[in-house]
């Protein structure tokens, strides 16, 4: 059957490649030979466009591209009251590549006054008649990058005030954007994927942060943050290995995390990759509760080589042995630019997939 509500049958986590127009103007606005008003009307223009080409191909939902963001999560973090970004000394590590030195850390009590990425999804819900999605990082992600060290001790001696302030300020982003109108909000969460991972978890044991409590301190905020939303407000969460010029960094099936992450975060549906074998079996589904969704991430977005839709229906089809076909949805594995560099394939190929799954979507579900 279709469905009327997010997550839908065919949808996507969010991020798009950045199209040539962008890219020269925002090269242009850092060398200071355009203005931020004239990097704006650009941005605004390019957006139209692929909200309409996501339109055309069949989306029900669609996404402005994270076209005005660097970082799919920097951008959104360093706006939180207490947050300050900063370039450090070097950036993360991914298998075969390493991110702009960008960081960020927090120097004050933590809150939520306003954000830019509001004004952002004004004009997302401006400029289409489908369901506007917006995409956010989780709360796990001010921790989980840099931990202990980036929250300043005078501010915060005791994790557990932060962990208190941060689900808060959470709450309050989420309050603004359901009042700007969003029904359909995106957290992005790399922690519960990466905590299935042995070299994630030994390095988080070594900095100081207990890998088994981790979890459930990270549920308790998720919940904390989206406790109050509006009933009409669908919540949910998208889990990734790392995506950056098509590397990753983490490896390891959900086994470690489902069950957790199923029943204990009052999410109603979850994005999970599971495009590679780094991301195990289908398993793990057998604890999704009556009521939520999985959106199978079987198309990758790493890659411009497009899959043949029988072997993704078949991957579907052992999905649902372990769940409820009705339960499933269908969408690429991640964002196809979690940050301005984008993945390594075309434009062509990023929209042919997309196009691919609206199909499957129909053949499958109807």
């Amino acid at each position: 059957m279709p469905r009327q509500t997010p997550p839908f049958r065919a949808d996507m986590v969010g991020s798009l490649l950045r199209t040539a127009p962008l890219k020269a103007a925002r090269a242009q606005h850092e060398q200071g030979a355009i203005t931020a008003g004239e990097l704006q009307a650009i941005e605004d223009q390019e957006i139209r466009k692929i909200v309409r080409r996501q339109e055309e191909i069949g989306l029900q939902a669609v996404t402005d591209g994270e076209f005005r963001r660097a970082f799919w999560h920097f951008d959104f973090l360093e706006h939180l009251d207490g947050v300050e970004g900063y370039w450090a000394d070097h950036g993360i590590q991914f298998q075969g590549a390493q991110v702009k030195p960008k960081g960020i850390r927090v120097t004050g009590k933590l809150g939520f006054t306003s954000h830019p990425m509001l004004e952002h999804f004004r004009f997302l819900k401006a400029n289409t008649g489908r369901v506007p999605k917006m995409t956010i990082p989780s709360p796990s992600m001010l921790h989980y990058r840099g931990g202990r060290q980036v929250i300043d001790t005078a501010v915060y001696p005791e994790m557990e005030d932060f962990y208190a302030d941060l689900g808060r300020a959470y709450a309050g982003a989420v309050a603004a954007f359901a009042a700007e109108g969003c029904r359909y909000l995106q957290l992005d969460d790399v922690s519960f994927a990466y905590l299935c991972d042995p070299d994630q978890r030994r390095m988080l044991a070594e900095r100081g942060d207990d890998p088994v409590k981790q979890p459930g301190i990270y549920a308790a905020m998720l919940n904390a943050a989206i406790a109050g939303r509006p009933k009409d407000m669908v919540i949910t969460m998208h889990l990734c290995r790392g995506n950056f010029r098509s590397t990753f960094i983490a490896s390891g099936g959900y086994e470690p995390v489902a069950e957790r992450l199923f029943n204990e975060i009052a999410a109603d549906g979850y994005f999970m990759e599971w495009d590679t074998e780094r991301a195990g079996g289908f398993e793990p589904l057998r604890f999704l509760p009556k009521g939520k969704s999985v959106v199978l991430g079987l198309v990758t977005s790493k890659s411009g080589t497009l899959e043949q839709k029988d072997d993704i229906k078949r991957r579907i089809d052992e999905a649902a042995k372990f769940v409820d076909l009705d339960q499933l949805c269908l969408s690429p594995q991640c964002g196809f630019a979690s940050t301005e560099e984008g993945n390594v394939l075309a434009e062509d190929e990023q929209w042919a997939k997309l196009e691919m799954i609206v199909e499957i979507a129909r053949e499958v579900w109807g």
